[in-house]
């Protein structure tokens, strides 16, 4: 009995050669992805310019990558975010209820200074009937 004979197209080793072409094609748009990833990535730095921010401000540039990595580390929606979310909010509040505060003071000593004794007191007149 004589063995069986491998098709016409094959490459001796079982795998068709339209494979092989295949696996050359992927390759090269795989290649091709890569570079292309590498451009736009230097495109990027470039453009944020992130080597001549690191040396201008190294110190804003650390602060905001720790406050990167907290994010994408998955503490933003923790207790102690909304602990320092109520810190800074409070903190920003201040210069405004203090401002409020010195106004409403001012105001309470000016009409005390020109002589008004406080409310004026209600009078039948103002109050309207039942009727």
């Amino acid at each position: 009995m004589a063995a069986p004979q491998p098709p016409a197209e094959s490459s001796g080793n079982g795998h068709a050669p339209g494979f092989a072409r295949h696996v050359d094609s992927l390759g090269r748009v795989a290649r091709s992805f890569s570079q292309e990833l590498r451009d736009t990535a230097a495109d990027f730095g470039r453009a944020l310019d992130v080597r001549g921010r690191v040396q201008r401000h190294p110190y804003l540039m650390v602060a905001a990558a720790a406050g990167l990595g907290y994010v994408l580390g998955g503490g933003l929606f923790t207790r102690t975010t909304a602990r320092l979310l109520g810190v800074a909010g409070r903190v920003a509040a201040f210069p405004v209820v203090r401002s409020e505060l010195v106004g409403l003071a001012e105001a309470m000593l000016s009409g005390a200074a020109a002589g008004e004794d406080g409310p004026r007191p209600i009078s039948n007149q103002d109050v309207p009937s039942p009727s």
